[in-house]
């Protein structure tokens, strides 16, 4: 398995070679340290992917590898009297790239707590169920809403969404909301990358210069395809039944006071985030965090007029899932550390035609954005920045996104969903039918191929 993972974790390794080799960061990848590093990495990997079996949540391996293996390379950095400074301008750096995406994520998840609340959800829900629809039509519905959704909002906020509603049309049907999960992330990471603003992926390929706007919607055809087919598939898992749902019985719920509002607040800061990151050069969290102060101060004023009970921002904020804000420190940490090491540094020429091509290695970003979270692995191959052509850097944008899909916790959006049906949509629940979701990464792959190197549409 550690053979299988350094050869992994080599490939996303282009981006930090020339790094590697100028002496700035010693390598110390063939040391005690290096080898130790990488086997506590590969462990706390396996109790990741089997938070199902051990019954353990899965930020807790993953934020002890992530702290731990860092203190490892201090530890030997002060025993060999190396620069210590290389070690704590390593670590602000690693905080930097982490907060950027924790607070991004603390803000989304805010409005999604706020929204149920504000019983938005339920009002959605109720509009759904009452018109009779069987589950497989709730699975193609909320799937169509996630693909079309996620070029505006992104991936993550339209899979904390699209997932929530899920859980509050079903609540036990392990046949319905397995497939129905997957059907979201799937669509919201397929949807995700054919947008600048579906994925913080394609956002990163483009603000870099590697296509304009209108370059990154002729990927649409590769993942409209490549989605449809997953879920075609997948559809048959559904079971083709009426939910159990009483119109008169059931008492149609009703949004509260101000909930449109902060529906639009919540559509303004993720207008924010872009343009923040695009037209003000701040972080994208910067227009994140900007919108959760205007949702602050609005909050604020419904206290005037409804009273305190009415909404409470901060009981929001209590809702959100921790464990996987955690989850994502621990694993950027944890890449980071073996960047820092030099793991990441060992196969700069996967992209030479000699060896595999660029062709061959943007297909293989998309496996390897499943296991270590396609974020990294794009920030890596951008970073290298290897000479393509822009039909490879539309393929490594398609790859990155659509891959991340492959498995639960291979992007935003899936570790979004893991924490919303936290024990229903595990690792292992994802994993049985991962075979489906290959066969549409393949589909759209084989679309790119046809659409770019055969007909030369969209170069």
């Amino acid at each position: 398995m550690i053979k299988v993972l350094i050869s992994l974790l080599c490939f996303v390794g282009f981006a930090f070679a020339s790094e590697a080799t100028t002496g700035k960061i010693p390598d110390i990848t063939f040391t005690w340290v290096g080898f130790l590093a990488l086997f506590v990495f590969a462990v706390g990997y396996y109790f990741v992917a089997a938070e199902e079996k051990y019954e353990i949540d899965k930020a807790k391996p993953a934020l002890f590898i992530g702290t731990f293996m860092f203190m490892l390379v201090a530890i030997y950095y002060a025993f060999n009297n190396m620069d210590m400074n290389l070690v704590h301008t390593q670590a602000q750096h690693l905080i930097l790239e982490i907060a950027e995406i924790f607070f991004f994520l603390f803000v989304a998840m805010t409005y999604i707590e706020s929204l149920i609340h504000m019983n938005v959800f339920n009002k959605l829900k109720y509009n759904l169920v009452s018109k009779g629809y069987t589950y497989r039509k709730l699975f193609w519905v909320t799937g169509f809403i996630a693909f079309f959704l996620s070029p505006i909002a992104d991936n993550l906020t339209t899979a904390l969404i699209l997932s929530t509603v899920l859980i509050t049309i079903e609540k036990t049907r392990k046949d319905f909301l397995i497939p129905g999960a997957i059907n979201i992330v799937v669509a919201a990471n397929a949807g995700g990358a054919w947008s600048p603003f579906g994925d913080i992926t394609t956002l990163m390929a483009w603000t870099a210069g590697k296509g304009t706007f209108i370059d990154f919607l002729f990927l649409f055809p590769a993942s409209i395809l490549g989605y449809l087919i997953t879920a075609v598939i997948l559809a048959k898992f559904v079971p083709n039944e009426v939910p159990v749902f009483d119109v008169e019985k059931e008492e149609k719920p009703e949004m509260a006071k101000g909930s449109k509002v902060v529906i639009f607040l919540g559509i303004f800061t993720i207008f924010s985030a872009v343009m923040s990151h695009q037209i003000l050069h701040l972080p994208a969290m910067w227009g994140m965090m900007f919108g959760l102060s205007l949702l602050k101060l609005y909050a604020y004023r419904l206290k005037i007029q409804y009273g305190v009970d009415h909404f409470n921002i901060f009981h929001s904020m209590s809702k959100i899932e921790n464990n996987t804000l955690m989850f994502f420190f621990g694993i950027l940490a944890a890449v980071g550390a073996l960047y820092f090491i030099g793991w990441l540094g060992l196969a700069a020429v996967v992209y030479d035609p000699n060896v595999l091509g660029p062709t061959w290695s943007n297909i293989g970003v998309g496996f390897l954005s499943a296991i270590i979270d396609n974020v990294p692995v794009m920030s890596a191959v951008l970073k290298a920045s290897p000479a393509m052509d822009l039909s490879q850097w539309m393929l490594v944008t398609l790859t990155a996104g659509v891959g991340g899909s492959l498995i639960s916790f291979g992007s935003a959006a899936g570790v979004g969903v893991m924490g919303k049906l936290h024990g229903i949509y595990t690792f292992g629940a994802h994993m049985k039918y991962s075979w489906i979701i290959l066969i549409g990464y393949i589909v759209s792959v084989a679309v790119w191929y046809i659409q770019y190197e055969i007909l030369g549409i969209g170069v």
